[in-house]
């Protein structure tokens, strides 16, 4: 008996998010996380690497959504959400539902200590995470101790104010004698000074670190310069742990109970993957739309769209300075021309699809500027009369079933390009009023 075909994964793009698989009656068998959902995901198919989940979960998945996430710390925190919802068979049999590691300030001793944790324990204690990677984490703080960033006790001795640490602990300690201990318990710093450092401790773990990144950057350049590997190795991985503590997580998108739309979203791009023939999910799009009064104020407006929601880091706005009356060619080739002169300058990462607002006229200039910076991406132009798609090599175009989620999403990025440029307009007129 020949085993079933596996399911299709080209619509998984390579974006941090969770993925879900599901079997042929769509129940959902297994919730995991990734940082590249697309490579995550192809390892359960890989022939060449025999294990459970290859042998026992591939063969009975049939399709696979995933919700696109900011950062490895959202992911996790939504696929736990998820698992603890959703009980899925093959998470409770591998036990995939693990605990993460928290910072602890252990605030209610006279004497805080921060310290690592997989339990968050309801002691009125600070807490801080968690967070997808434990080593990362240690590693860093055992660097800020050693530097006296926050210089906190590291014992596990129950004293206080009210409790003096018995004096045969105290002469064999070994942290006191090599002075790296503020040493509370021998009376070499006052709780007020001691509270005053874990105020800072408890600020730099809720986000304030840009010095120290600084710092860390530079000494990372100065040890490779150096060749000590070893030491910049060390610095880079103190990066990741601070980019883990750093990352901002976006409460809706963690929401279990709203799954339904950021699916719905990410299903968006699978159908316009399918409508358009692209080779990859288109993920990460753009669109450009052109907006005047009577010819004046001329501006062009880009948003971006990823796994179908729009990231509105990634908005930008132009002031049109080559173009002069009213030429909606020009405009987009001025638009296109600077946005991917600069990605490209910068090195920063193309999008997967590249939309414009108009006909064939409009795609045409975007692709003659994309072919003058020696660039191949995929770009299609929607018109507004009929809701007809244009796309390069062809001479008919695309007309989408109104209801199709391709269409939706295509006509959001449309609209929203069309705002955020008519905004924009209107704040220069403004200006130009008040003059």
């Amino acid at each position: 008996m020949e085993s079933a075909p596996a399911p299709d994964r080209s619509h998984v793009p390579h974006a941090c998010g969770v993925y879900i698989m599901r079997d042929s009656r769509g129940a959902i068998l297994y919730i995991g996380k990734a940082k590249d959902l697309f490579r995550r995901v192809s390892q359960y198919f890989n022939p060449n690497k025999p294990d459970l989940k290859n042998t026992h979960l591939a063969p009975l998945v049939r399709a696979i959504d995933y919700v696109a996430c900011g950062s490895e710390r959202e992911a996790l925190l939504l696929e736990r959400r998820l698992i603890r919802e959703r009980q899925p068979f093959f998470n409770s049999m591998w036990k995939d539902d693990k605990s993460y590691p928290y910072v602890k300030i252990t605030v209610r001793e006279d004497f805080p200590r921060v310290l690592l944790t997989r339990r968050k324990a309801k002691d009125g204690a600070l807490y801080f995470g968690p967070y997808p990677k434990v080593a990362p984490i240690k590693g860093l703080l055992d660097h800020l101790w050693k530097q006296k960033f926050f210089p906190l006790r590291p014992c596990h001795w129950d004293f206080g104010t009210d409790k003096p640490l018995d004096r045969r602990k105290l002469h064999s300690c070994l942290y006191l004698h090599t002075k790296d201990c503020p040493a509370p318990c021998a009376g070499h710093i006052s709780r007020e000074d001691y509270r005053r450092t874990v105020d800072d401790a408890a600020l730099f773990f809720s986000g304030r670190h840009a010095d120290l990144r600084r710092r860390f950057e530079g000494e990372m350049r100065e040890a490779s310069r150096r060749l000590e590997y070893e030491r910049a190795a060390r610095l880079r991985d103190n990066l990741e742990a601070l980019d883990q503590i750093s990352e901002r997580v976006r409460v809706r998108a963690v929401r279990a109970g709203e799954l339904d739309r950021p699916l719905a979203a990410s299903r968006s791009v699978t159908d316009l993957q399918a409508a358009l023939g692209l080779a990859t999910a288109p993920f990460h799009i753009e669109c450009f739309d052109v907006s005047h009064f009577q010819g004046r104020q001329l501006v062009a407006a880009m948003v971006c769209f990823r796994g179908g929601e729009p990231h509105k880091d990634h908005y930008r706005r132009f002031r049109l300075r080559e173009v002069s009356g009213i030429d909606d060619f020009a405009s987009i080739a001025e638009a296109v021309r600077r946005r991917y002169g600069r990605l490209q300058r910068e090195g920063q990462a193309m999008p997967d699809l590249v939309l414009i607002d108009g006909g064939k006229g409009q795609l045409g200039a975007a692709l003659a500027e994309l072919k003058a910076l020696k660039l191949r991406l995929p770009v299609a132009a929607l018109a507004k009369r009929i809701e007809e798609v244009f796309l390069p090599g062809r001479s008919q175009s695309v007309i989408l079933d109104r209801s199709r989620p391709a269409l939706r999403l295509l006509q959001r990025l449309r609209d929203e390009a069309h705002r955020f440029g008519v905004k924009y307009h209107r704040l220069l007129r403004g200006k130009e009023l008040l003059a």
